[in-house]
């Protein structure tokens, strides 16, 4: 629980309901050991503060993916146009090397 503690009180926290969870279990723990009520507020405020980020992290993570399928896409398809733009571009210089060939003889 401790551990838990330490890890909660590494966030920058402003919500007040948390911040007084929060502090209220740190002092049950300097007093000793917390009380099974004690610790059954304070895992259920943590739950309910957190749960919410999580929500919001799950969230843009999932945007960021969507983001990063239709750079990927669009990367693969710009990759595709270049290959026929090359290949168009590859047949051009021919015909123009041998209009210059026929040129010159």
């Amino acid at each position: 629980m401790r551990d838990l503690a330490e890890r909660v009180a590494a966030f920058h926290i402003t919500d007040r309901a948390m911040l007084r969870a929060q502090r209220t279990f740190e002092a049950a723990l300097h007093a000793g050991s917390p009380s099974p009520p004690e610790r059954g507020a304070y895992l259920a405020a943590v739950r309910t503060y957190f749960s919410g980020f999580e929500r919001d992290a799950q969230a843009q993570l999932t945007g960021v993916d969507r983001e990063l399928d239709a750079l990927y896409q669009r990367q693969y398809n710009l990759a595709a146009e270049r290959g026929v733009a090359q290949k168009r571009l590859e047949a051009v210089e021919g015909v123009l090397a041998s209009l210059a060939e026929l040129a010159t003889s």
